[in-house]
């Protein structure tokens, strides 16, 4: 689990595990759930860890391994009961005993700094904010938010076990090099 990559279409999944990812989570925000099973066609391939974020529905599907969802997201009972691995997201150490609680089998810690790819996200946890979720869960813990090279050795020194990345993915290599 160490370097998730977020794509939102195949030939991205490709070139985000030939660059060295290890889990790719299809993130098409705002798509049905059938333009997300005709976009994640093709991802099971790709012997990687395969998580569609948001939607259980396609997930299932897509004969997924898991899915991601967010603080707000429902469906966590129904990924469970289909057999999936549940990443849930916490942006506090609370959030994290809860999700760990309901079932997550990671947790997306975050956003751990400021980053234009989810103009949404809660304030930045930091480093600090980081470290105090990696300390009250069992589960893996997912780095993301602000995620590049040169800060994913404090990531791990926080405690996680990898880092997600979106706009990151132009340095893949040199991300997955960090680890």
């Amino acid at each position: 689990m160490k370097l998730h990559a977020l794509v939102e279409d195949l030939a991205a999944a490709r070139a985000a595990v030939a660059g060295g990812a290890t889990v790719v989570q299809l993130r098409r925000k705002g798509a049905t759930t059938d333009e997300l099973v005709e976009a994640g066609a093709g991802f099971r391939e790709l012997g990687v860890t395969f998580v569609v974020n948001d939607d259980v529905a396609a997930a299932i599907r897509l004969g997924a391994d898991g899915v991601h969802l967010g603080q707000s997201d429902i469906g966590a009972d129904e990924a469970l009961g289909a057999g999936l691995l549940l990443g849930l997201s916490a942006s506090t150490r609370r959030g994290a005993a809860v999700a760990e609680y309901g079932g997550a089998g990671y947790i997306g810690a975050g956003p751990v700094w400021t980053t234009p790819s989810k103009p949404d996200a809660a304030e930045p946890i930091g480093l600090v904010g980081l470290a105090e979720i990696c300390q009250s869960v069992s589960v893996p813990v997912i780095a993301i938010g602000g995620i590049d090279p040169t800060n994913v050795a404090d990531c791990l020194a926080a405690g996680a076990t990898g880092v997600a990345v979106i706009r990151g993915l132009a340095r893949i290599r040199e991300l997955a090099a960090a680890l």
